[in-house]
């Protein structure tokens, strides 16, 4: 890996997490330590932008008079595109290597393959279910507390590679996305990063989630407002930090099982972070 002894720029450090992260016509200008440091501590903001695109789309559904599911499965697709699928493919890929029981060198060769194995399949098809079918709850209350969710699940998820990247997570192999990234974040970094994205998604929860409404509030007619409050906040809040737990426990035990993290391993955490996320959203509405 090649280095360089620039100073850290978030620029670069922009450039790299919408160009590795994205499909997003954004060119990285660097490839290298510093440059995969800031660009993971940016990876939220990633996030943040494919929320926001799976919101519009799915509430601009709703407007023309599609109902919750479609609108969910639309908001579902298009971190999907926004992607290429990366990450769905890492889970699927994650999910064949450790349930292949081989030792940890034939598992990252699995893991390499082209093709989906049994476990793999299984996988995409229970957590695609799961994704849907908690969005198309959401939107059924209300179309804010659907595209809070699309919002704060893409952005927890990106936050969940934020701190899978921190100093003392060794990569499995010398090659590849992982490696590029593996380690490059300080912990005090990606724990100021937790807590940012933390916070962020307990205020959109407050401000949005006492909205009572249909789309049709949102182009002007009748609706009301409830003082936002701490239990909607606290409960976004919440599915962020299990969120994180859950995709902390899928990290280390791929650490343990393959001796280190992969950009497969990556995107099976930013996928279970995701639909943590959304199933947390669900309960004690």
């Amino acid at each position: 890996m090649p280095t360089t002894s620039s100073p850290l720029s978030w620029p670069d450090g922009l450039r790299f997490a919408f160009g590795t992260l994205t499909v997003l016509p954004v060119k990285v200008t660097r490839w290298d330590r510093e440059a995969a440091r800031a660009g993971m501590l940016c990876a939220p903001l990633a996030g943040l932008v494919v929320g926001a695109s799976a919101a519009v789309l799915g509430v601009f559904l709703l407007f023309l008079g599609a109902g919750e599911l479609l609108a969910a499965v639309a908001s579902v697709a298009v971190p999907a595109a926004l992607t290429r699928g990366l990450h769905l493919d890492g889970l699927a890929d994650t999910a064949d290597g450790l349930g292949s029981g081989k030792p940890a060198e034939d598992a990252l060769r699995i893991m390499k393959q082209s093709d989906i194995g049994p476990f793999g399949v299984i996988t995409l098809v229970f957590v695609l279910f799961a994704q849907v079918a908690a969005l198309a709850q959401l939107y059924g209350d209300s179309w804010a507390r659907g595209a809070v969710a699309a919002v704060v699940s893409a952005t927890a998820a990106r936050l969940a590679l934020t701190l899978a990247a921190r100093t003392g997570v060794p990569a499995a192999r010398p090659e590849g996305l992982g490696a590029a990234v593996a380690g490059v974040v300080p912990v005090r970094g990606a724990v100021l990063a937790a807590a940012a994205v933390t916070l962020a998604a307990a205020g959109a929860g407050a401000f949005f989630g006492p909205y009572d409404a249909t789309v049709a509030v949102m182009l002007g007619t009748t609706g009301t407002w409830a003082f936002p409050g701490p239990y909607d906040a606290v409960r976004t809040a919440l599915a962020v930090l299990a969120a994180l737990a859950v995709a902390e426990v899928l990290l280390r035990h791929c650490t343990r099982r393959f001796g280190g993290v992969t950009g497969d391993v990556f995107g099976g955490v930013a996928e279970t972070a995701a639909t943590t996320v959304l199933v947390m959203l669900t309960l004690g509405r």
